[in-house]
């Protein structure tokens, strides 16, 4: 079926796009493209369990699948069902997911998996307001839980949309911004198509955004939406969806205190929020003007709004020294304001599964290959 090729719409048009400006072509072809050359290996695919899809899309948020298949397989082989994951310990859940990134999410899994055991019954709700109320799912997760479950029609808004949705329908403005979240939210409920193609269609618009509509030399000839894309027709797909303004990325360096002993190195648990929440980091001190060492940091840890320069100083009496330290004394790490003391040992080297930022394995490696002999502090007594 052909369609009406979407006009252009700004970010500034005078209230939300209507069922009339959308294409009545547009779904028809999504789930077409979806049944022959879409994903359909995907291990939470086909399974009918809301647990699966629920904890996929948590992960995916922010994150490619390749990354995520092998985490996924390790959780639902550790944590079959919900209530398993309700029952886990924290610090097993962050061990898992270290390395994965974005740890406020391994928080809201716990959290809401705990919540649909204690207020659902381990059962997952099946509407959209019920689950979005829910620590950690929005109104887009929502909707992939239910349709991808085959459990309810819901429409998605998630990145990979978002982006298939500026290109054909021509939206201009940032994808973040209200007026275009809401431009979009109206496009979504109108194409969204009957029961029983909700979920070609859903797992279709992701596929798109995924495969095809990728941000950089998106595949145009292979997309099943190309003539009816504003995008195509106008030559704008370097142009949309309009880029988001770069972040202002702030440096800030740290002072890592490695204390090794007999039995490991002493790490204590980071605070909930903030860098590595919940993980179990060796102490850290904010070095600011004067305190920042005159040299290249042992390790550098980007992220979107922030970069870290971190200095590794090994205790040995006074620090310092032949070992790489900075000079400061291990009785003076004062923490930041709120954050925990409470520490434990753990056994060098580190295991692969140690509940331990990926970037701390990263620096012990480096630090490993230098030849450094790694400090023995007296006393050092289990605590």
């Amino acid at each position: 079926m052909m369609g009406k090729t979407p006009e252009p719409v700004k970010a500034d048009a005078h209230g939300p796009v209507t069922a009339a400006q959308s294409s009545p072509a547009f779904s028809a072809r999504v789930v077409d493209w979806q049944r022959v050359h879409g994903r359909h290996g995907l291990p939470w695919q086909g399974t009918g369990d809301p647990y699966r899809v629920w904890l996929s899309e948590i992960m995916l948020q922010q994150t490619q699948v390749s990354t995520v298949l092998p985490y996924y397989r390790r959780f639902v082989q550790e944590f079959p069902t919900v209530h398993a994951l309700a029952a886990a310990d924290d610090a097993r859940v962050m061990s898992l997911w270290a390395g994965l990134g974005y740890y406020a999410r391994a928080r809201n899994l716990l959290a809401c998996a705990r919540a649909v055991v204690k207020e659902h019954g381990g059962v997952f709700p099946q509407t959209v307001a019920a689950l979005a109320a829910l620590p950690g799912i929005g109104l887009s997760t929502a909707g992939a839980v239910l349709s991808l479950s085959g459990k309810g029609a819901a429409p998605i808004l998630d990145g990979n949309v978002r982006r298939v949705f500026a290109r054909c329908f021509g939206i201009f403005g940032h994808t973040a911004l209200p007026a275009v979240q809401t431009q979009m939210w109206a496009i979504a409920h109108a194409e969204l198509p009957g029961a029983d193609d909700v979920m070609a269609y859903n797992q279709g618009l992701m596929d798109l955004g995924a495969t095809v509509c990728v941000r950089s030399r998106p595949a145009c000839g292979a997309c099943p939406l190309q003539d009816i894309c504003v995008a195509r027709r106008e030559n704008l797909t370097t142009v949309l969806p309009t880029p988001k303004p770069p972040p202002v990325r702030r440096t800030e360096h740290y002072e890592l205190l490695l204390r090794t002993g007999s039995q490991g190195i002493w790490v204590e648990e980071r605070p909930a929020r903030g860098i590595w929440g919940g993980l179990w980091m060796v102490p850290m001190r904010l070095l600011e003007g004067h305190e920042i060492p005159d040299r290249a940091p042992d390790l550098v840890h980007e992220l979107t709004h922030r970069r870290y320069c971190l200095y590794a100083s090994l205790e040995s009496g006074g620090g310092g020294g032949e070992n790489g330290g900075n000079g400061h004394s291990p009785g003076h790490h004062p923490e930041k304001q709120g954050e925990s003391n409470e520490g434990r040992w753990l056994p060098l080297p580190l295991s692969d599964d140690a509940p331990v930022p990926a970037a701390l394995q990263r620096l012990m490696t480096g630090l490993t290959g230098t030849g450094i002999n790694w400090p023995v502090p007296p006393g050092d007594a289990a605590v």
